[in-house]
């Protein structure tokens, strides 16, 4: 593989030497800045052979580099190894960033190609800002990867299908009326949507163009009296084309976006800079005026009515059911039958196919033992399973989509003897999630400031993690979605109740261990006072935590008693939907500590 991609490599450098420019820069994302992608749309993994889900690769006529984030930080250094790509860092202190590494290893005067169609606003401006200050160009070209491509996937043309109003709750109609409603505050006369989960959620369709996202290939155009709706006609049957038009909803093809933007003249856009890309803000931005702003899609997704709240807790209840009976398998199986780590991937997946409405994984599953589990976003093919032993730890992060709700769950658990040094740090980032479960917070406050909660007991100890603490997660949706998040960097977007969220500390020792408890939890109304609202969260999640890894003289008297209410709960809802021979292993899974 590592040749193939140097040939690659050498291929599309040709390219850029053809089409007069320096040096390429890939987003490693699609038009829809998508975080999982149609096989059309994987170049990063094309070309430079990462298989992560974050990242961007720039090349000149003798250097290439590809970025990531903490999470791929070993994973990319040992998939790079040999291909002459270079591995850098974001999201850390002093890291250098593409257009700062671009600059210094291009002189004066050169030009920077890409495809704007791949690449946000926000995005763009960052580049081009950057490579001014070293007299560099930014210039947008055609997708050189066309040429050298062989073979390359279409864009999907599966078939999209209606999410049925008893899960959606609210009518493709209410959404739009909604939007013309938001739009008319900001002095708006239309929406540009981009994002594939914003369409879904918009349309009340779901889809299949993206493995573990149910969404598919479309763009819209959004106001008071316009509606429409770019797809590719297959996707579209008649019987659901019928009912769309009969809502007010104009159809035309996925290749019109482009050319109908550029025919909209005199009226006021709203756009994310963060998401859409600048091909199409190209395309308005000389006979408009642009307003920018988080898309009022996303803000409005993100907000759970009490129909998807209850198909949520649907959703977390079938889930919690095949956890337990997973584990039961698990601790049935370890030690006296061969079990590898993909392998036991394989059986989640198939204890919660068992359960009504599941519709697929929310993601790959992420199974490391023991030092694979510092891999924070492991990937584990069926050729490199490896043997689980009686010994250590397995942290497993995995989730499911059903009809009613998505879910996502990282537990970590014991299959033999551990260290006192495993429990102290499993504890430890314990008391983090805990701590965010436990946050009572006036109205007003965002993901950063919550962010502290869940590693302060890391921190008080010298240690962290590299990552986000909590994301968004989609109603039958994408497992990861915003605006808002729980994490150190400053996001402007606020919590707000409805918003389903992760909490997820975890601690990571590199060539020993990972360790990672993860739960879902919602942002819920508290109290107001005459000091304000006061919001909080309630977790979602019905899973035991491994009791025997912790050291329970490190929590205080207030954690013990959320963990044993946990337990009690996640007892009482899951027991009634348990066959019988798992009551005694329920009742062992959360006993009191």
């Amino acid at each position: 593989m590592k040749d193939i991609i140097r040939k690659r490599v050498a291929s599309l450098r040709n390219e850029i030497k053809k089409t007069g420019i320096d040096a390429w820069y890939i987003s490693g994302t699609d038009p829809h800045s998508s975080e999982y992608l149609p096989k059309r749309w994987e170049t990063r993994e094309f070309i430079a052979g990462f298989t992560g889900s974050y990242g961007m690769v720039a090349l000149t006529a003798d250097k290439a580099a590809l970025w990531t984030d903490t999470r791929y930080f070993l994973q990319a250094t040992e998939e790079l190894e040999g291909t002459g790509i270079d591995m850098m860092k974001l999201r850390v202190t002093d890291a250098i960033p593409p257009e700062k590494w671009l600059g210094m290893n291009l002189p004066a005067g050169s030009k920077v190609g890409l495809d704007a169609q791949t690449v946000s606003i926000n995005d763009f401006r960052n580049l081009h800002k950057g490579l001014l200050k070293k007299d560099i160009e930014l210039v947008e070209t055609s997708d050189l990867l066309e040429a050298i491509w062989e073979n390359r996937p279409k864009i999907p043309n599966e078939k999209a299908f209606e999410l049925d109003l008893q899960y959606a709750g609210v009518s493709r109609v209410e959404k739009q009326q909604k939007i013309a409603e938001e739009l008319a505050a900001l002095k708006a006369d239309l929406h540009v949507v981009s994002m594939l989960d914003e369409l879904a959620w918009l349309y009340n369709l779901r889809g299949s163009d993206i493995p573990y996202n149910p969404v598919f290939t479309a763009y819209a155009v959004v106001g008071k009296d316009v509606n429409v709706l770019f797809v590719d006609p297959v996707k579209i049957d008649e019987g659901l084309k019928t009912k769309l038009e009969a809502d007010g909803i104009q159809l035309k093809h996925y290749n019109e976006f482009y050319n109908y933007l550029a025919e909209i003249a005199g009226k006021t856009v709203f756009v994310d800079p963060s998401t859409l890309n600048y091909a199409a803000y190209s395309a308005l931005v000389n006979n408009n005026e642009i307003v920018e702003g988080t898309s009022i899609v996303a803000i409005l997704k993100a907000l759970k009515n009490e129909t998807e709240l209850e198909g949520f807790r649907s959703a977390i209840k079938k889930d919690g059911v095949a956890l337990v009976e997973f584990l039961y398998w698990l601790k049935g199986t370890i030690g006296i039958q061969p079990l590898t780590d993909y392998e036991m991937g394989v059986k989640l997946a198939e204890f919660r196919s068992k359960q009504d409405g599941f519709k697929g994984e929310s993601f790959p599953p992420i199974v490391g033992y023991k030092s694979r589990g510092a891999l924070v976003h492991l990937h584990i093919g069926p050729d490199d399973g490896k043997p689980l032993e009686a010994d250590g730890v397995v942290l497993f992060d995995s989730g499911g989509q059903y009809l009613d709700g998505t879910t996502d769950i990282t537990r970590t658990v014991a299959l033999g003897a551990v260290s006192d040094q495993f429990k102290t740090d499993f504890t430890l980032t314990l008391k983090g999630m805990i701590g965010l479960t436990q946050a009572k917070f006036p109205y007003g406050v965002k993901g950063c400031h919550l962010d502290i909660l869940a590693r302060q007991a890391l921190w008080q100890n010298g240690m962290n993690y590299g990552h986000g603490t909590g994301h968004g997660v989609g109603h039958f949706l994408n497992v990861h979605e915003g605006p808002m998040a729980i994490r150190l960097e400053y996001n402007e977007n606020l919590m707000l109740p409805g918003q389903v969220l992760s909490n997820e500390p975890a601690f990571y020792r590199e060539g020993e261990y990972g360790l990672r408890t993860e739960n879902m939890m919602v942002c819920v109304e508290r109290e107001t006072t005459e000091f304000g609202r006061f919001l909080g969260f309630d977790t979602l999640t019905l899973c035991p935590i491994d009791t025997s890894l912790i050291k329970v003289e490190l929590l205080n008297e207030k954690e013990r008693t959320w963990l044993n209410e946990y337990h009690q709960w996640v007892n009482e809802e899951l027991k009634p939907l348990l066959n019988e021979k798992y009551h005694a292993f329920l009742d062992e899974l959360t006993e009191e500590i």
